[in-house]
C-alpha cells in the first residue's frame, strides 16, 4: 500500500513526466514516500487519494495530513482553504499513481527489457515458459506474475487472489530487479491491471497475448471492452521510451484466437503470430499428446525445432508456441535454446497439478475458472483417462475412464459464466459436482441454482450426472468417492490460491491441501487436515437426489 526511500525526492521530479496536464504553479516539496492508505502515511509522504470500490481515499485526506503527508494528489475538487499542505488535482489520480511510482523508483523499467503477457487463460504458464527460456539463454531475468514475484533467489507473494499487483508494488519489484543486476523481466498483466493503469509505466518491449475469451464481463460490460483493455499492452509498445539496450516493440498474437483479426489490425508496431493453422507465422505440426506431456515440431520460415514439454493438454501447445515466438523474434534467442527452456519447466503450481497418494485414479487441481479454461481443461482431462485393467482388449474394445469435475463460480463477479461453465462441464465431463468458489456476499445457494439451471439446459440430471455440494471440502471428498480405476477427478477454479472469501472474510484455503486431505481420508492413510471453511449446514443425503 506504500513505498518509501532512504532519500528525499523532489515533487517536481515526480510530476515531470505525467502524461496529462496539471497546474504548474505548485510549491516544490521533498517527498520520502508514496502511499494510497492514509494509515500508512509517514512524515514526508505523498498521499494519493483514489476512489475504490467501497472506500474513497479523498475522505481520509485530513487523516493523511495528520500522519505527516506533505502533499496530496487526488481527482476530486477540494476546499483548499481547509488543507494545510499542497493539493494537486489531476484528471485521474489512479493513473497518476503509476507514473509517480515509476518516477519515485527512478524509472526502473527503462533499465530492463520488459516482456508483457496478457490473455484470459494461459498467462501464468506462458510467463513461466518465457522465464525458463531466458534462464536457458543465460539471461538474468525476473518475473512478476499473479502468483508471485521472482527476483533472483527471492520469491515474493503477490496476494491472495489473482490480479496484477498495485502500481507502486510493480515499480518496487522492478527497482529491486535493477538493483539485483537483472536485465530482463517477464510481467503477467490482467485486464483489471490495464483498466486501472497499474502497468502503464512499465515500458514494455514485447507484448504477448494468449487468447481473449469470455471473462470479467461484470467489469468490462462486453467482449469488445474487455478486448480493448487487453489491447492496451500493444498500445504501450508505441509509447515506450527509447532504451540503451534497444526496443524490439514486438506484438505476439494468437492466429487461432477470435481476437486475431482485431489485434492484427490494431497493432501498429512489428507483429508476428503463432498457432496451429497453416497460415500462422510460427506453427505446430506433428503434435503428440500423452499423460506425460506434449511433443510437436515448431516451424517458421526461419527455423524448424522439436519441442517437448511435461505440460499436458492441447492448450499448452499454444502456450509453448507463444513463449517460443516471443523468445526467438522478440529477444533474439535461438530456437534450440528456447526449446531447452520449454523442456525445463516441470509444471506450474495449481495448473493441472497432479495429487498422487497412491490412488488408482488421477486427481488434479487446476485454476480453470472461465468457460474456455474449463473446456480445454476437461478436454485435457479426457485425454488422461484410461482403464489399465482393460489393456488386454483390442483397440476397438478399449474402454476409457470418466472425467469428474468439481468447481464453483465466484460471487460478485461475472454471472453469465456460472451458467456457461456448468453447461461446459455437463457436455464434456461425465459427472459434475458444483460447490463454493469465493461466494463473497452473494447467496451460495443462489449461485449453485444458476449453475444447476445451466446443467439442466444441457440435459444434466441432478443426483445422476451432477450434484450441488456447497462445502468445497465435502464436494472434493464426494467426487473421490465417485471415482473408479482409470478416472480423472479435476478440482477447478482455485488452483494455487491461498484463500476463499465468504462474506467479507478471507479464509485460508488451498485446493491442493484439500485434495491431499480428502485423498488421505479416502485411502485411510495419514494426511493433512482439511482446511476450515464456514459450515454450510448440509448433509450428504441432501445432496443425493433421485
Amino acid at each position: 500500500m506504500h513505498m518509501s526511500n532512504n532519500h528525499m525526492i523532489s515533487l517536481q521530479y515526480l510530476l515531470a513526466e505525467l502524461p496529462f496536464s496539471f497546474t504548474s504553479n505548485i510549491q516544490d516539496v521533498q517527498v520520502s514516500g508514496i502511499s494510497i492508505d492514509s494509515r500508512a502515511i509517514r512524515p514526508g509522504y505523498l498521499f494519493v487519494a483514489m476512489k475504490g470500490g467501497s472506500v474513497d481515499g479523498h475522505d481520509f485526506i485530513h487523516n493523511a495530513i495528520d500522519n505527516g503527508a506533505v502533499v496530496v494528489i487526488g481527482d476530486r475538487e477540494m476546499d483548499l482553504d481547509r488543507l494545510s499542505v499542497p493539493y494537486i488535482r489531476l484528471r485521474n489520480s489512479r493513473q497518476a499513481l503509476t507514473w509517480l511510482s515509476a518516477a519515485f523508483c527512478n524509472w526502473p523499467a527503462r533499465k530492463l527489457t520488459v516482456i508483457g503477457v496478457t490473455g484470459t487463460d494461459g498467462k501464468t504458464t506462458t510467463s513461466n515458459l518465457i522465464y525458463k527460456i531466458l534462464a536457458a539463454a543465460g539471461i538474468k531475468a525476473g518475473m512478476i506474475s499473479t502468483v508471485n514475484a521472482v527476483i533472483g533467489d527471492e520469491v515474493l507473494d503477490t496476494g491472495f487472489h489473482v490480479t496484477t499487483p498495485d502500481a507502486h508494488d510493480v515499480q518496487r519489484y522492478l527497482a529491486k530487479m535493477v538493483e539485483a543486476g537483472l536485465t530482463h523481466v517477464v510481467l503477467e498483466t490482467t485486464s483489471h491491471g490495464w483498466a486501472q493503469y497499474r502497468v502503464d509505466a512499465c515500458e514494455f518491449d514485447v507484448g504477448v497475448v494468449t487468447n481473449i475469451t469470455h471473462e470479467h464481463m461484470d467489469e468490462h460490460g462486453n467482449y469488445e471492452n474487455y478486448r480493448a483493455a487487453k489491447a492496451r499492452l500493444f498500445s504501450s509498445l508505441e509509447w515506450t521510451k527509447e532504451k540503451p539496450q534497444g526496443n524490439p516493440r514486438l506484438g505476439v498474437i494468437n492466429r487461432d484466437d477470435r481476437s486475431f483479426e482485431y489485434l492484427n489490425e490494431f497493432i501498429k508496431t512489428k507483429k508476428v503470430n503463432y498457432g496451429l493453422r497453416d497460415s500462422a507465422d510460427i506453427r505446430a505440426v506433428d503434435v503428440k499428446y500423452s499423460s506425460s506431456g506434449i511433443e510437436f515440431t515448431a516451424i517458421s520460415k526461419d527455423f524448424r525445432v522439436d519441442i517437448k514439454s511435461s505440460l499436458v493438454g492441447a492448450y499448452n501447445v499454444s502456450n509453448c508456441l507463444a513463449a517460443l515466438t516471443a523468445a526467438v523474434y522478440g529477444l533474439g534467442i535461438g530456437p534450440e535454446t528456447a526449446a531447452r527452456g520449454i523442456a525445463s519447466l516441470d509444471g506450474i503450481p495449481g495448473r493441472m497439478e497432479r495429487i498422487d497418494l497412491g490412488q488408482n485414479f488421477i486427481a488434479i487441481v487446476d485454476f480453470a475458472h472461465t468457460p474456455n479454461a474449463m473446456k480445454v481443461t476437461l478436454e485435457a482431462g479426457r485425454a488422461l483417462t484410461s482403464n489399465p485393467s482393460l489393456k488386454g482388449k483390442g483397440a476397438g474394445e478399449r474402454e476409457k475412464g470418466r472425467v469428474i469435475s468439481v468447481f464453483g463460480s465466484a460471487g460478485l463477479r461475472d454471472k453469465e459464466k456460472r451458467r456457461m461453465m456448468a453447461e461446459t462441464s455437463t457436455e464434456l465431463a461425465d459427472l459434475s459436482v458444483f460447490t463454493a468458489e469465493d461466494p463473497r456476499t452473494e447467496s451460495l445457494d443462489g449461485i449453485l441454482e444458476e449453475m444447476a439451471a445451466g446443467a439442466r439446459s444441457k440435459g444434466g440430471r441432478e443426483g445422476v450426472t451432477f450434484w450441488r455440494i456447497p462445502d468445497r471440502g465435502e464436494a472434493i471428498k464426494f467426487a473421490l468417492r465417485l471415482a473408479k480405476e482409470g478416472d480423472v477427478v479435476l478440482s477447478c477454479g482455485k488452483g494455487h490460491e491461498q484463500s476463499m472469501c465468504f462474506g467479507k472474510t478471507e479464509y485460508l484455503w488451498d485446493d491442493r491441501i484439500a485434495m491431499r486431505a480428502a485423498l488421505a481420508e479416502f485411502l485411510g492413510i495419514d494426511g493433512p487436515m482439511m482446511p476450515y471453511l464456514p459450515s454450510q449446514d448440509r448433509k450428504e443425503e441432501e445432496w443425493l437426489r433421485d
